[in-house]
Protein backbone atom coordinates (compact mmCIF):
# COMPACT_ATOMS: atom_id res chain seq x y z
CA UNK A 1 0.00 0.00 0.00
CA UNK A 2 1.77 3.10 -1.00
CA UNK A 3 0.79 6.31 0.78
CA UNK A 4 2.33 10.07 0.47
CA UNK A 5 3.33 11.85 3.77
CA UNK A 6 4.74 14.96 4.55
CA UNK A 7 7.53 14.07 6.92
CA UNK A 8 9.80 16.82 8.61
CA UNK A 9 13.38 15.67 6.41
CA UNK A 10 15.91 16.59 8.96
CA UNK A 11 13.89 13.98 11.76
CA UNK A 12 13.65 11.61 9.00
CA UNK A 13 17.67 11.98 8.29
CA UNK A 14 18.34 12.35 11.90
CA UNK A 15 16.52 8.91 12.52
CA UNK A 16 17.90 7.39 9.70
CA UNK A 17 21.15 8.42 11.19
CA UNK A 18 20.52 7.43 14.64
CA UNK A 19 18.79 3.79 13.44
CA UNK A 20 21.47 2.68 10.94
CA UNK A 21 18.93 1.74 8.79
CA UNK A 22 19.50 2.36 4.54
CA UNK A 23 15.98 3.06 4.12
CA UNK A 24 13.76 5.24 4.93
CA UNK A 25 10.96 2.82 5.02
CA UNK A 26 12.98 0.74 7.38
CA UNK A 27 13.16 4.20 9.66
CA UNK A 28 9.69 5.11 9.76
CA UNK A 29 8.57 0.92 10.11
CA UNK A 30 10.52 1.07 13.32
CA UNK A 31 9.49 4.36 14.65
CA UNK A 32 6.03 3.83 14.04
CA UNK A 33 6.80 -0.37 15.88
CA UNK A 34 8.40 1.90 19.19
CA UNK A 35 5.46 4.50 19.12
CA UNK A 36 3.07 1.56 19.59
CA UNK A 37 5.07 -0.96 22.22
CA UNK A 38 5.72 2.59 24.08
CA UNK A 39 1.53 2.93 24.21
CA UNK A 40 1.01 -0.59 25.20
CA UNK A 41 3.55 -0.34 27.91
CA UNK A 42 1.92 3.14 28.98
CA UNK A 43 -1.21 0.68 29.22
CA UNK A 44 0.38 -2.20 31.05
CA UNK A 45 1.82 0.65 33.78
CA UNK A 46 -1.45 2.42 34.38
CA UNK A 47 -2.85 -1.21 35.45
CA UNK A 48 -0.39 -1.21 38.09
CA UNK A 49 -2.29 -1.20 41.53
CA UNK A 50 -5.65 -1.54 40.13
CA UNK A 51 -5.62 -5.45 40.16
CA UNK A 52 -5.70 -7.47 43.03
CA UNK A 53 -2.76 -10.38 43.26
CA UNK A 54 -4.33 -13.75 43.19
CA UNK A 55 -3.29 -14.84 47.24
CA UNK A 56 -3.32 -18.76 45.70
CA UNK A 57 -0.62 -17.63 42.87
CA UNK A 58 2.52 -19.85 43.89
CA UNK A 59 5.19 -17.39 42.67
CA UNK A 60 8.13 -19.83 43.77
CA UNK A 61 6.79 -22.78 41.13
CA UNK A 62 8.15 -20.50 38.01
CA UNK A 63 12.01 -20.59 39.53
CA UNK A 64 11.87 -24.70 39.48
CA UNK A 65 15.29 -25.82 38.28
Amino acid sequence: MATNLAIDQKLLEKALEVSGFKTKKETVNLALQEFINRHKQLELLNLFGKMDPDPKYDYKKGRAR
